[in-house]
């Protein structure tokens, strides 16, 4: 019931924080110049006023501002998310195309951090003001001054196009016809790079966090009583002192959650990845409304199922936390 009570308040909140990103997204991208007719005719090559004017009213476009929102939020109650101007396919259709690209990238990139960053976290506060802990520290600091986009530069030059043992870009390699497992291991090989750049800088993050949560916990009153009891020091850090020193972790990364997706916006176009970053991308140059839209309605559902998530995993760390409210 304490869980249940979690999720139904978590998602009454997140409800209206939906609407109003949804309407405060809708009127701001209205007082850009032009619309996707624009873009259209302008790929078309033509200035036909009359064409403008019949494309405009075939897409509803020629109708005030206020009317094409409330048209919109209409539809959306609906689960219908429009028509995408530039690719002429449903909105849902394309993103669901691309949402699988854009889960995998974040979860492999998320885990990828939150293990490296509990870990070496962990190396770091056990081996404090000592040479590890100085390596670490100074490691964690070169890490996150580093833009993800060089990095991912770099990392191209160095082991695709150097070495030559990962792919450059793209999920997979098309004209090897791969199927079954051989195909998840050939997108596995090519989602190492993405993965890695997306989640460097946030391994930085949670490697400093670490470190200062199990600094903190260690000095406590049950750690000192652990030790008098005579348990090793090995059986005082994981049973312990780790449990505790997560908490603050996992709201770190349930707060890097939208950042996480704000990320792969870069890391998807530098590496040619077909996910929601990338189509998002193309929406803007192309000025598809519907299809932003649809990109930020989805995006905004995957962060507050991420926070939910999380909340929940917090529930269970430390149940004398009410955090249902």
């Amino acid at each position: 019931m304490r869980l249940l009570r979690l999720v139904l308040r978590r998602l009454s909140l997140s409800i209206p924080c939906l609407g109003i990103i949804l309407a405060v997204l809708f009127f701001l991208l209205q007082l850009a110049p032009g619309d996707a007719v624009d873009a259209l005719i302008g790929q078309m090559g033509t200035s036909d006023d009359t064409l403008s004017k019949l494309l405009r009213s075939h897409y509803g476009l020629d109708g005030s501002v206020a009317a094409q929102f409330t048209g919109y939020v209409g539809r959306l109650v609906t689960l219908d998310l429009g028509l995408s101007i530039a690719y002429g396919k449903p909105v849902i259709d394309l993103i669901l195309e691309r949402l699988p690209v854009t889960v995998v990238l974040m979860v492999a990139s998320m885990a990828m951090a939150f293990t490296a960053g509990c870990v070496v976290g962990v190396i770091a506060a056990r081996y404090v003001h000592r040479w590890p802990d100085t390596i670490i520290s100074v490691l964690g600091m070169l890490v996150y001054s580093m833009p993800s986009f060089w990095f991912g530069l770099m990392a191209i030059v160095l082991f695709a196009v150097t070495l030559g043992w990962l792919p450059a870009g793209g999920i997979s390699d098309l004209r090897a016809g791969h199927t079954g497992l051989a195909l998840m291991l050939d997108m596995a090989r090519h989602l190492v790079m993405p993965a890695l750049t997306l989640g460097l800088i946030f391994f930085a993050v949670y490697l400093r966090v670490m470190r200062t949560a199990m600094l903190e916990v260690m000095t406590l009153d049950f750690m000192r009583t652990a030790r008098a009891k005579g348990l090793q020091e090995r059986a005082v850090l994981f049973r312990h002192a780790l449990r505790n020193a997560l908490l603050p972790m996992v709201t770190i990364a349930g707060l890097q959650a939208s950042s996480m997706l704000g990320g792969a916006v870069v890391v998807e176009s530098v590496f040619s990845l077909p996910g929601l970053g990338r189509l998002a991308q193309e929406a803007v140059v192309q000025r598809d409304l519907n299809m932003l839209l649809g990109i930020t309605v989805m995006s905004s559902v995957l962060v507050i199922v991420v926070n939910l998530v999380i909340d929940i995993i917090y529930a269970k760390l430390d149940p004398r936390i009410d955090v249902g409210g």
